[in-house]
């Protein structure tokens, strides 16, 4: 009888804690949709270029599953390539792939295969030279996945760290004695913001370090560029958990924003390609913060640019921290109107 009555002191907690039950059903179920719609949809079509093409050739390539692409010049097919327009374009006696993907040179190199060209092309005396636009042949799936993991790695610790900090100065009552002094909830905030932003500094910068150094990443761009990119990730997790620590009782519903909120941008931070997801699904990676984040990182580390080639993405995470904060400086509305 006694054990009967834990079951059922349990099971009244469970149906009392709305959130929980929801989460134990829906979650699961949102996760498994997504992981659904993103494998049933991960062939890319290879977009390829041609310059000067001659006609049976491009006959050929055009019944295979691929994007073709006419030019006028070369010069064109390295434009195209820099804005990420192209997988690779062709030019007589040269293959020039974007590089920054293993998997995508891998099919432009078999779809060219399966038209019987010549594609020993990395061989001497070969008919073609083979050109990477970025990286190179040496380049690995980790060297392409890395960078989206040190950024998903960093948003997501920072993110469950502030939230559970944040709401356990809520629980423990220092809030609120916060609250009844004369300081203003914006300063209050910032000053949050401020505290936890030194601890998130050291963690990310770690993270880096470790994974440019011991775990020899591909790093084609600075050092102090990942890093500030890093940085500006670090912040707009940090804003994102001390808001969502506001709509939170317990540490463990501060948990469950975690398959809400962090995992689906698992899927829209570039660690699968977004091209090959439906239409529907790429807009929803435009309110993704990792979309941007990761997109810059790989900008950086492989593709070797600099902070103004990426200023749009950044603007952007900045954009959501500063969103974030406002949300948050609102939200402490219910403990002091002003």
């Amino acid at each position: 009888m006694r054990i009967l009555a834990v079951v059922n002191r349990i099971l009244r907690q469970f149906f009392r804690d709305k959130r929980t039950l929801a989460l134990m059903i829906l979650a699961p179920l949102l996760i498994l949709t997504l992981l659904h719609v993103v494998f049933s949809n991960q062939e890319k079509v290879p977009t390829i270029g041609l310059v000067e093409p001659d006609n049976n050739f491009a006959e050929k390539l055009a019944t295979l599953d691929t994007e073709l692409v006419l030019l006028n010049e070369e010069q064109e097919g390295w434009d195209m390539i820099k804005q990420g327009e192209l997988d690779a374009f062709y030019t007589p006696g040269r293959l020039v792939l974007e590089g920054s993907d293993p998997a995508t040179n891998r099919a432009v190199i078999q779809v060219l295969n399966s038209i019987q060209m010549p594609m020993q092309v990395v061989e001497p005396g070969s008919k073609f030279d083979l050109v990477y636009a970025y990286g190179s042949e040496e380049l690995e799936l980790f060297d392409n996945i890395g960078p989206f993991l040190i950024v998903f790695f960093v948003f997501f610790f920072v993110f469950l760290i502030a939230g559970v900090s944040f709401l356990r100065e809520r629980t423990t009552g220092t809030l609120e004695r916060l609250m009844a002094t004369p300081i203003k909830r914006w300063e209050l905030v910032l000053g949050y913001m401020g505290g936890f932003g030194l601890f998130t500094l050291v963690q990310s910068s770690l993270i880096v370090w470790f994974a440019i150094y011991i775990l020899d990443i591909n790093m084609a761009g600075g050092f102090g560029t990942v890093m500030f990119v890093t940085f500006t990730v670090a912040i707009t997790a940090l804003s994102l958990g001390t808001l969502l620590s506001a709509f939170a009782r317990t540490e463990l519903q501060m948990i469950q924003f975690i398959p809400l909120v962090v995992v689906p941008q698992v899927f829209f931070s570039g660690l699968f390609p977004i091209e090959a997801m439906p239409n529907w699904l790429q807009k929803i990676s435009l309110i993704m913060p990792l979309t941007y984040a990761g997109e810059a990182m790989k900008d950086i580390m492989i593709r070797g640019k600099g902070l103004q080639d990426i200023s749009v993405n950044l603007l952007i995470l900045l954009a959501f921290s500063l969103l974030f904060i406002m949300l948050n400086i609102r939200a402490l509305k219910k403990y002091r109107p002003t």
